[in-house]
């Protein structure tokens, strides 16, 4: 399927994910004929994004969604709408990319419910180096063993809500798979000695700052850090857009980025 066929429909198109994906979507020569947001309702999509009218005005809400033929809708919104998002999806029959993060459980059953109906890809970073960086956690887990003590230390910018961000709990997880282990948020007072099946889990906050993501691993006398450093929220955007390229069309089921990259 070439890009100028492939019909977008985004939700959270007012945010500055969503502004990012419509501006890299209508550059890249995809057809975005549906948006979405809680705010800047009645506003033209490409205007808002910088690309100039596109004849899309943001919506309140996905009622129209069907009726925009879009095949694939790319989301960045809040948790508290996802259940809804991918029940229109659902209903739409149109396959969803969405990396909205700080999911609760009924956030995540919804996605598993609509997979059964649509293609469904839900990742908590949509940065192709994040899950190269993931690939390299394994493989140091797996060559150093259960003798290195693991930390994962993650930074944001001051306005993220959730923590520790879905990044650092998918790179933790990636060790607790290899090795096992539990997580600990942070240290204070007099917790003691480190216990070897910890695995330190970090949140800072402040300023600007895209996403950092570092991952730790100690020994004695020597240790490995693996880093992944935003620089740009179009990184974000670009992945997404890629991963709705590839899901376009695809059986319904859940979908992970690491298979489009293998």
């Amino acid at each position: 399927m070439s890009d100028a066929a492939l019909r977008v429909g985004v939700v959270g198109a007012s945010g500055r994910m969503g502004r990012a994906v419509v501006r890299l979507a209508v550059q890249g020569g995809m057809n975005v004929v549906f948006a979405s947001s809680t705010q800047d309702v009645g506003r033209d999509a490409g205007e808002l994004a910088g690309v100039g009218p596109l004849g899309v005005a943001i919506a309140k809400d996905l009622g129209g969604l069907a009726a925009a033929r879009a095949e694939v809708v790319v989301d960045f919104s809040a948790p508290a709408a996802l259940p809804a998002i991918v029940e229109a999806c659902a209903a739409a029959s149109v396959a969803l990319v969405s990396g909205t993060t700080g999911l609760d459980d009924a956030a995540r059953a919804a996605l598993d419910r609509a997979a059964a109906k649509v293609a469904v890809l839900w990742e908590p970073n949509m940065s192709v180096g994040v899950h190269v960086l993931a690939a390299l956690v394994e493989r140091a887990a797996l060559a150093l063993g259960a003798g290195y003590d693991v930390e994962v230390v993650e930074v944001h910018h001051r306005a993220k809500v959730d923590a520790p961000s879905g990044t650092a709990i998918r790179l933790g997880d990636v060790v607790k798979k290899v090795e096992g282990g539990r997580y600990v948020h942070g240290r204070e007072g007099r917790p003691g000695p480190r216990a070897a099946e910890e695995i330190g889990m970090h949140a800072v906050r402040g300023g600007d700052v895209i996403g950092d993501h570092t991952v730790f691993f100690f020994g004695d006398g020597e240790r490995i850090e693996l880093t992944h450093r935003a620089s740009s929220r179009d990184l974000f955007a670009h992945g997404a857009l890629r991963a709705a390229r590839w899901l376009a069309g695809k059986p319904a089921r859940r979908y992970a980025l690491a298979e489009i990259l293998s």
